[in-house]
């Protein structure tokens, strides 16, 4: 794989740790706030509307921006939110930060998925996906659970600020590698905006778009409210939040790389397995998450089946979406955040039921069910081979 994907992926680490964070801050957040937990939650929800929304947005205002100067852009307002979000005494200004920093997000992420299927053959963007999405699991792996820690020892506000400090030596890496391989502003300027739009309306784009967005929510319907569930419901100390967002992590990692390797040639074979795997893990987490051994083996386990499932509909989406070169990569984001956006909504809900903290488990259950009747009733289009999208 070509260096520049690697330095992209070292952004989207401080992205992703920014993204996934508050799964392990929401109970300081909300006691310095004085707000419910399912009130802070809105955070995770607000930084997802703001990816859906901005991920169109910003990737059709920098299609014709030079590579290396929107990353950079991105960056900065990215840096800018943080250190906002850290000084502020202000729930509604923490709030409006997040959806700041979801824009900028977006518009990077949108950029470097466009970026990223364009340095390698056109058939093997499942791999590229993957290492790009490397950047996002070791996010969970490392970032996530260093945050969540960071903010015990200290407090919440000190991990935005660590979160300000990682985007400078991503913006040295965009800089140092980005530039000499994907900026080539003497190319055509590509297809009209209008025809990259029209992509959406092919059936299987919208079926690729729908499944990732259902996998992603119900990932991120249970991975946003897990300390409670650590705390409450299996009744551990607060710091073994980090200990299981280190397990989730690498059970991501673990994932996105095993369906990288399948995603290009094997898509429904991913689905099929993988699939029932993570409903009946839900299942059993919903079960027996009050049993400290078995939420620590099964946060590991759903890491691997979320985002090995949710990675490879991610990538179909780009296989089809290939009609848009520029778009392509909004679109993938997109899916990704509106399931970011509707799961802990979702699963918010699900608190105040008699169900309690595992209420966003049953819910990641009944979203992921949801997504295999779809896979089921239209597994043709899953099972088929995307070369020749790839190659419209």
């Amino acid at each position: 794989m070509p260096l520049p994907l690697y330095l992209l992926a070292v952004a989207l680490f401080a992205m992703g740790t920014s993204e996934f964070m508050l799964a392990g801050l929401l109970p300081g957040i909300a006691a310095d706030f004085g707000v419910p937990v399912a009130t802070a939650g809105l955070l995770t929800s607000a930084f997802a509307i703001g990816m859906v929304v901005g991920a169109p947005l910003m990737a059709g205002l920098a299609r014709r921006w030079p590579r290396r100067s929107s990353l950079l852009g991105f960056l900065g307002l990215f840096l800018a939110a943080h250190v906002l979000g850290a000084c502020t005494g202000s729930f509604t200004v923490l709030l409006a930060t997040r959806i700041i920093a979801a824009l900028a997000n977006a518009g990077f992420l949108a950029v470097a998925l466009t970026a990223a299927a364009e340095l390698v053959p056109s058939n093997r963007k499942g791999r590229a996906l993957a290492v790009l999405l490397a950047g996002t699991t070791v996010a969970t792996i490392a970032g996530v659970p260093g945050g969540a820690l960071l903010g015990t020892l200290l407090d919440w506000r000190a991990t935005f600020w660590g979160i300000a400090m990682l985007c400078l030596p991503s913006a040295l890496g965009v800089v140092r590698g980005i530039a000499a391989k994907t900026e080539r502003p003497d190319e055509p300027a590509g297809p009209d905006l209008r025809q990259e739009l029209t992509e959406l309306q092919r059936p299987r784009l919208i079926l690729a778009l729908l499944l990732g967005a259902l996998v992603n929510a119900a990932t991120f319907g249970t991975f946003t409210f897990l300390a409670p569930i650590v705390t409450d419901v299996a009744g551990l100390d607060p710091l073994w939040v980090s200990v299981v967002l280190v397990l989730f992590g690498l059970g991501s990692f673990v994932g996105v790389t095993v369906a990288g390797r399948l995603s290009d040639q094997r898509p429904g074979v991913v689905v099929a397995l993988g699939g029932p795997l993570l409903l009946g893990g839900w299942v059993a987490l919903g079960l027996v998450a009050f049993n400290p051994i078995a939420l620590l083996i099964l946060a590991f386990t759903q890491g691997v089946l979320s985002f090995g499932l949710g990675s490879m509909l991610i990538a179909r989406v780009l296989y089809e979406a290939a009609g848009a070169p520029t778009m392509a990569g909004s679109y993938a984001t997109a899916a990704l955040n509106v399931g970011a956006t509707a799961g802990p909504v979702i699963a918010a809900a699900t608190l105040n039921t008699w169900l309690a903290e595992l209420g966003p488990v049953w819910a990641s259950g009944a979203l992921v069910a949801v997504a295999l009747l779809l896979a089921l009733l239209f597994r043709q289009a899953l099972e088929h081979s995307d070369y020749e999208g790839s190659m419209r």
